[in-house]
Parts: structure tokens; C-alpha cells; sequence
């Protein structure tokens, strides 16, 4: 109960700094749109977002409340072009200073939720006074209830969460170009400096031999033997490059066994536990193989550890990789180690990476990845709330009576016109309205299919609207 007293005060703290705000508002859009001192503008947003970003963090403490930034993405740095200069619009910069504040202030001036705060900051003051009574009698629901109201103008939209995705996946989709270009320079520099080099020396060799064939047997055959240890190295190199594109274990065992073949060429003691219903698509059985192999490597060469744990599982259509080792710890993607780049790697499904490693050890990476394993759609249900739940089994067990006995059935009787009405409703009705009824049964059993149907869709597409926003991932030991 203090705690939320506690929260309440803030909250009538929080008025004064929110009063402030609202006058310096009113002068600055006097000032920006009256007079042209556009400059005046994206401080004064950026002081109203830092109140409703306080206000957020507020009511997620004291009520529970989860409400997620509503912006949209912020524009990227401009670019030069060809002779060096930058563009806004139709006119050229030397530096990106202008280009880049012209798109700021075109951001801040376009984005609905600007506006949505404003308004916020206009109406919350008197809303808090309305609300003072039940805060101070009833302060755990008044919390709540506040909590609502900010969540009706300061909650993230569709709009704004499509555009965060887009924003995502516009980054991960180039992640994946660069990467994919990496890796062809990586596969030519390695066949042109590694095989290519062999082969070479190979064809070198066993042309030697051929001219000493004839005058020195014994020499030739000397060679020829080099020649043969020359195209099983070549070969072995052959296939360190194929197991870098994309291993054949992995397309033909899945990712378990690809893990356990990986494990036996580490040199750490390392255990695989694999817990997979359903296998997943090959670029995300990849994208969590080379993961993992990057943590592998990573453990063998800067942790120190001596063991391994990895633990491969399914939590419904979510795949969730841990893997753990008894190295020094440390771990921090900031300061490279591949982890940066396990990060982008996973960005291109939405997946996630989370490190626990405290000084001294052990070191736990969770990897998630969303929505990846295939699963029968009746795994929906347990989704659903348990109204909706009840509701969709009502719909798919009595949906079949008015569809089929009171409407087709009933309309071939009435078509066939037999003296026997057995149960069918239609049949008792006054003629005119035998058809009508027929029509309706028909229409009312095909809408209940279609809404038993359409329903766990979408919510699931709710869903995912609501987990487009990064997530955490907890790591457990």
C-alpha cells in the first residue's frame, strides 16, 4: 500500500513538470508555425516524448502496465552521392548537416504520435484531477484506471509497429546481402588461395611424373604417391569449404545431428540434447547451426571452458537454443567475438540473443526464434483465452445443425415436398417464410463455419502485431 501511495505521489510530481511542458508547447508552436523558428520544434518534442517516456516507465512499475513507444523509426543518416554531395529535396549540401536535421524535423512533424502525446499532454492534467479521489482512497485501482488512459493515447498503433518491423527487417535484410557477399569473397578467396592452389600443384606433379615415366620409373612412382596424398588434402579442403556454405549433415540429418557432428570436431567436452517435434525451415536450421557453432568456437577459443551444454528444444512454434560452458566468463557482444553478428544473423527471423556471463563464469546464450516450427493449426487453441476458446468449440460442434438438417436438408423436403415434416422448423412455419427461414439456416450455419475458421487466425495475427517489438530473453541455468 505504500509502495502505491508512493507511486501516486510521483505521479502529482510529475503534474508540475507536465504543466511546464504543456506552456513551453503552446509558445513553441506559437513560435515555430507563427513566426518560421522551425529549430524551436525538435527540442520541445524531444522534451514532451522524455515526459511521456517517464510516464510509460510510471505506470509499467506501478500498475502492471506494459506500454510500448508509439514512434516511428527514426530516419536513416543521409548518404552522398556520386560527387559527394547530399540531397534534400532539390537542393545540395557539402555536408549532411541540413539533410540530416530536415529529415528529423520532417519525422518528428509526420509522425501521428507526436501529435498523440500533445493531445496526451493536454488532457492528462485534468484527468489526473478527475481521477485524484479514487487515487488517493483507492490507489491500486486508480493506478489501474490510469494506467488505461495512458495506454489509449500513448500506446503504440498498428502503424507504428508495422514500421518498427519494416525498419527491422529492412536492417536485417541487408545484414543478409552483406553477409551472403561476405561469404562469396570468403568461398573465392579460400578455393583460389586453397584449392585452386592444390590442384595446380597436383596437375605440376603428375605431369613430372608422366615425363619421368619412361626414364625413371622408381621417381615417377614417387610422385604419382604424392600426387594421390595431394588429392585427398585437396579433397579434405574441398569439403572444409562445402561444410562452410552450408554443411551436408545439416540438410540431411536436421539440426540435432548437424550440432553432434559439430560438437566432435571442438576440442571441449561437449553434450547435446535435442527436443525438436517438428523440424525447421533450412535457413533457420541454418541460421541457428552457424549460430551455434560461433558459440562453440567462441568457447573453445576465449572462454577457457573445458565442457559444454546444449540444449536444443520447442516451446510450441518457438525454437529456443541454450548453450552453456564452465569457461572464465565475460562475455559481451560489444566487444566482438562473433556474438554482433550472431545477432544479425538471427535479426532476419526476429530471433533474439540474450547473454548471461558474469565474471569468473559460466557463460549461458539463449537464442529464440519465433514462429519458426510448423505446427497443426489445432495447437492454436490452447492459445486462445478460455472465452474465446468456449466460444470456437461451441461454433465448430453446432455449427452442422442449422447448415445441413434445418437448412439444406430442410430445402430439399421443401423442394421434394413430402407430407412428413419430421423436425425440420422450417416446414411448420407459415409458406411464406418457409424459404426465407431455409436461407437463413443455410447462411447462419456457413457464417458460423467461417467465423470457427477465422478465428484463431486472428488472434495469432494479434499476436504477432503485439511481439513485433524486440523481446528479451531470460537465461536460465
Amino acid at each position: 500500500m505504500l509502495r502505491k501511495f508512493g507511486h501516486v505521489l510521483v505521479l502529482s510530481a510529475l503534474l508540475v513538470a507536465e504543466l511546464l511542458t504543456l506552456a513551453s508547447t503552446f509558445l513553441c508552436l506559437i513560435l515555430t508555425f507563427g513566426l518560421g523558428m522551425v529549430f524551436l520544434f525538435p527540442p520541445q518534442v524531444r522534451m514532451i516524448r522524455r515526459v511521456t517516456g517517464r510516464t510509460r516507465r510510471l505506470v509499467a512499475d506501478s500498475a502492471g502496465v506494459r506500454i510500448d513507444p508509439p514512434y516511428l523509426p527514426e530516419p536513416p543518416p543521409p548518404q552522398p552521392q556520386a560527387d559527394g554531395l547530399y540531397r534534400s529535396h532539390r537542393t545540395l549540401y557539402k555536408t549532411p548537416r541540413i539533410p540530416a536535421w530536415n529529415d528529423r524535423w520532417r519525422w518528428m512533424v509526420t509522425d501521428p504520435a507526436t501529435w498523440r502525446d500533445a493531445l496526451w499532454l493536454l488532457l492528462d492534467p485534468p484527468v489526473k484531477v478527475m481521477l485524484l479521489p479514487l487515487l488517493v482512497l483507492l490507489p491500486g485501482r486508480g493506478l489501474r484506471v490510469y494506467a488505461l488512459w495512458c495506454e489509449l493515447l500513448l500506446a503504440a498503433t498498428t502503424s507504428s509497429r508495422m514500421a518498427g518491423r519494416l525498419e527491422r527487417l529492412n536492417r536485417a535484410r541487408n545484414f543478409a546481402v552483406d553477409t551472403q557477399a561476405a561469404e562469396m569473397r570468403r568461398i573465392e578467396r579460400d578455393l583460389h588461395d586453397g584449392t585452386q592452389a592444390r590442384l595446380v600443384a597436383l596437375g605440376m606433379t603428375i605431369g613430372a611424373a608422366e615425363r619421368l615415366m619412361d626414364s625413371d620409373p622408381r621417381a615417377a612412382k614417387a610422385l604419382m604417391a604424392k600426387a594421390k596424398e595431394a588429392s585427398a588434402e585437396t579433397l579434405t579442403e574441398l569439403r572444409r569449404v562445402i561444410r562452410g556454405v552450408y554443411p551436408p549433415v545439416l540438410a540431411e540429418r536436421g539440426l540435432g545431428d548437424a550440432v553432434r557432428a559439430l560438437a566432435l570436431d571442438i576440442p571441449l567436452r561437449v553434450s547435446v540434447e535435442v527436443d525438436l517435434p517438428h523440424r525447421p525451415e533450412a535457413p533457420v536450421e541454418a541460421a541457428a547451426y552457424f549460430a551455434v557453432s560461433e558459440l562453440l568456437a567462441n568457447a573453445a577459443r576465449h572462454g577457457g571452458a573445458e565442457s559444454v551444454q546444449v540444449d536444443i528444444s520447442g516451446n510450441g512454434p518457438n525454437l529456443r537454443v541454450t548453450v552453456t560452458d564452465d569457461g572464465w566468463g565475460g562475455a559481451d557482444p560489444a566487444k566482438g567475438s562473433g556474438l554482433a553478428g550472431i545477432e544479425r544473423r538471427l535479426a532476419a527471423f526476429d530471433g533474439v540473443l540474450a547473454i548471461d556471463s558474469p565474471p569468473g563464469g559460466p557463460t549461458t546464450a539463449c537464442i529464440e526464434l519465433p514462429r519458426v516450427l510448423p505446427q497443426h493449426w489445432a495447437g492454436d487453441i490452447s492459445e486462445l483465452p478460455r472465452w474465446k476458446a468456449a466460444v470456437l468449440v461451441f461454433l465448430w460442434t453446432t455449427s452442422w445443425c442449422p447448415l445441413f438438417p434445418q437448412g439444406i436438408v430442410a430445402g430439399v423436403f421443401k423442394a421434394t415436398g413430402p407430407e412428413n415434416k419430421s423436425w425440420f422448423l422450417a416446414l411448420y412455419l407459415p409458406e411464406p417464410w418457409q424459404w426465407p427461414f431455409i436461407a437463413f439456416m443455410i447462411l447462419l450455419g456457413t457464417a458460423m463455419y467461417v467465423a470457427a475458421a477465422v478465428l484463431p487466425s486472428v488472434y495469432n495475427r494479434e499476436n504477432r502485431l503485439r511481439r513485433t517489438e524486440p523481446r528479451s530473453v531470460s537465461c536460465l541455468r
